[in-house]
């Protein structure tokens, strides 16, 4: 790994890190989603950069965009959503998203200026769906679907809970 790519798996880890701590930090539901989808863009990021283009993919279709449309839902449904924007708007918080900006604007720059040479993935097919496509739809088809259902069962748990707190 030339030392620029070991220098964006590094910047992407530390995202990753920096962002599940805010993630588990914070006491309200809305930033603390937002702050999650932050971890699932990073953790994209790392799976682009470790030659899995499809499992990078995936982890933004399905995780931080999917799932997390649901959890926000869900949060917003249940009007869990009021916070103070205050702590947004600290000094600290500032200089941090104006740091990693910074650095990713860098990054991009740099990779731009002197189109480095990408590490040679190991020989396989052509076709990356394929198995991963066999393994969910044949092996793992019932944890696939139960995981389907527990996503349906919270959100009519939240309609239902929402509707309760309306009428009272």
């Amino acid at each position: 790994m030339t030392g620029f790519f070991e220098f964006q798996f590094y910047l992407f880890a530390l995202l990753a890190i920096v962002s599940a701590l805010l993630f588990v930090t914070r006491k309200n539901a809305v930033p603390a989603a937002l702050w999650l989808v932050n971890v699932m863009f990073a953790l994209s990021g790392l799976y682009v950069m470790l030659d899995a283009p499809f499992v990078g993919a995936i982890q933004v279709l399905v995780y931080a965009g999917a799932i997390m449309v649901v959890f926000v839902f869900v949060v917003m449904l249940l009007n869990l959503g009021r916070h103070e924007i205050s702590d947004l708007r600290s000094l600290g918080v500032r200089l941090g998203a104006g740091f990693m900006g910074l650095a990713l604007l860098a990054n991009l720059l740099v990779a731009q200026r002197h189109r480095l040479p990408r590490v040679a993935p190991a020989p396989m097919s052509d076709n990356v769906v394929e198995p991963v496509a066999a393994a969910l739809f044949t092996d793992y088809l019932v944890a696939f679907e139960l995981t389907s259902i527990v996503l349906l069962v919270a959100v009519v748990g939240a309609v239902l809970l929402a509707k309760k707190r309306a009428s009272a």
